[in-house]
């Protein structure tokens, strides 16, 4: 990361986020004041100490000088610990703002692009990138204000009791500056590197997580192990170094301050021998500065610290800049649903990941309150025109319209509202039956939820479990069977009421018994209402009111099932296949 990107990334920062907590930022500079003042307080005090009780005696100031040290401490203290809370605070709650945004993004983004990086990149962002942001908000700011003050009111004191020396003292500062920038330049690049290694790590577990059957049953666990500790090892080398590059300051540091006491010393030596310094002067002058060499030391770090949080706000902020380009626009009209009738108008199609078209100039209308299917070898462009309707993607040409209200001129929500999708892949979350039924109207009574699941045969599964509809089902529904958890998803649509109702391959992968259930809750479902289904079997949709042939993004034929068995000899050929 160059200096010019950080300087723009901390500007958009502070503009967007840091500035609102300024009332605490300001509480934490006068603290920070507070805290450079006291520091200094400690180091004057030195001076009439080591005059009015050792050399003079003074029995008076013997009590009262200890006494304005203890004070001088405990302000020191009760202002670090104060400044330290609140700007804890304002990190704490950027970090947090930086983390919804995320999750705003990763809720209301298309699916296209959610589609184009991985969720562990996600995940990456919101626990490693926002804490690297919090801790630039809360120790860089805190660091930069109470050090920088300290610093200045050391070096105050120092001029104060021998200008001569105070001159010589401060010649390690801007070397100190010197190996902060340097430090920072290395630092910013490597942090960049371990926060993509760190995505990856993250991606990796998931898969690794969401695998783990796969993995066993084709023994994949130590190629699967090995990659694990190449990642691992990747990233603990990348700390490593930044670590290295970070703690590099301490060795050049103390060497400096090395040649500087000695020279102090020596020079301190002269200047008493002269009649130009003071003993008691002396020993102020010393603790002065020693007080100063640990913030000079903290500020010469700081320049690594911005480095880390800029390489991660800035990484937050590729994901958040994204453009959102099928979103919700409370401007546009409700969809009004007469008939429910849908039609596909010269709509062609392509993933961002291919130059191939996946649906090539379609033409259908699909009839309100009937069934329609889908047919046609896998990647015939099936799934793409189910994932059109509800705008999961928006087609590059051509229009979708429902009771010719064009999808893309319509609100987003009333759309999607008024749409069920039940597919093979059955998402549940780990949480009860009830409350995954329950997801499509949260409003929904105890005995709406029952009827539900009488309606999508679920409920005599679910009466058979211990904790009937309180049962946990555990991440994406893993202790139920498949049919279960299918009839789940249908009881859920059920809930939902919509008049159009997406079935993609719903049965695909259930055994006949399971299938047989399955199919009977989704007549349930069905009735009445605009269907439209992918078959995987074709035994699944002989009561079809029509049936659309598709073969490499563009349908071939189209009619009921005995048409096509009649008429197309594709058709033909693809139920024998099936039934051999």
């Amino acid at each position: 990361m160059k200096f010019d990107e950080l300087k723009i990334t901390l500007k958009r920062l502070y503009k967007e986020y840091v500035k609102y907590h300024f009332k605490r930022i300001l509480l934490c500079l006068v603290l920070s004041i507070l805290v450079g003042l006291t520091t200094s307080t400690t180091a004057w005090l030195l001076d009439p100490a080591v005059k009015k009780i050792f050399i003079d005696k003074d029995v008076t100031l013997a009590w009262l000088i200890p006494l304005a040290i203890i004070f001088t401490f405990t302000g020191k203290g009760l202002s670090l610990y104060f400044a330290r809370l609140n700007i804890l605070i304002v990190g704490q709650r950027i970090a947090g703002e930086l983390q919804k945004k995320i999750a705003e993004t990763i809720l209301f983004s298309d699916v296209q692009t959610l589609d184009s990086r991985h969720s562990g990149k996600y995940i990456g962002n919101i626990m490693f990138d926002s804490g690297q942001v919090q801790n630039l908000v809360s120790t860089g700011v805190l660091n930069l204000m109470k050090d920088s003050f300290s610093a200045i009111c050391l070096v105050a004191v120092m001029f104060y009791q021998n200008w001569k020396l105070a001159i010589f003292a401060i010649f390690m500062i801007p070397l100190a500056a010197g190996l902060a920038k340097n430090l920072g330049k290395k630092i910013g690049k490597v942090q960049g590197e371990a926060g993509e290694i760190a995505g990856n790590l993250t991606s990796f577990l998931s898969d690794i997580f969401r695998g783990s059957r796969m993995i066993r049953i084709y023994q994949k666990e130590d190629t699967e192990n090995e990659n694990a500790t190449k990642v691992i090892s990747s990233l603990i080398g990348k700390n490593i170094k930044i670590a290295s590059i970070m703690i590099r300051a301490t060795p050049i540091m103390e060497t400096l301050t090395g040649f500087m006491i000695a020279g102090f010393i020596f020079y301190s030596g002269k200047l008493i021998n002269a009649g130009e310094l003071e003993i008691n002067n002396f020993f102020s002058f010393l603790a002065a500065m020693m007080l100063a060499y640990q913030p000079i030391r903290s500020l010469a770090t700081i320049h690594m610290v911005a480095y880390q949080g800029g390489a991660a706000a800035n990484r937050i902020f590729s994901v958040i800049d994204e453009p959102i380009n099928i979103k919700d626009e409370d401007h546009l009209p409700e969809l009004q649903i007469k008939n429910c009738e849908i039609k596909f108008s010269n709509v062609n199609f392509k993933y961002k990941s291919t130059n191939e078209k996946a649906i090539n100039n379609i033409n259908l209308k699909i009839e309100g309150g009937k069934i329609t299917a889908l047919v046609g070898q896998s990647g015939a462009g099936k799934s793409t025109i189910i994932n059109l309707i509800p705008r999961f993607y928006d087609p590059q040409d051509g229009e979708i319209t429902i009771d010719d209200q064009n999808t893309k001129k319509i609100r987003l929500k009333s759309l999607r509202k008024r749409i069920s999708l039940v597919s093979q892949d059955v998402i549940l979350f780990d949480d009860t039956i009830k409350n995954n039924i329950a997801y499509a109207n949260p409003n929904a009574s105890e005995e709406n939820i029952q009827q539900a699941c009488k309606f999508a045969a679920a409920d005599e599964f679910i009466e058979k479990l211990p904790r009937k509809y309180e049962t946990i089902v555990g991440e994406n529904g893993i202790r139920l069977s498949g049919g279960q958890k299918q009839r789940i998803s249908i009881a859920r649509a059920i809930l939902k009421k919509s008049p159009i109702i997406l079935l993609d391959e719903a049965t695909s992968s259930l055994d006949t018994e399971a299938e047989r259930i399955v199919q009977h809750a989704i007549n349930n479902l069905i009735k009445g209402r605009t269907t439209i289904i992918i078959a995987h079997r074709l035994s699944t949709i002989h009561n079809a009111d029509k049936i659309f042939l598709m073969k490499k993004g563009k349908i071939i034929d189209s009619g009921n099932h005995e048409q096509l068995i009649q008429n197309s000899e594709e058709y033909k050929s693809l139920y024998k296949n099936q039934l051999k």
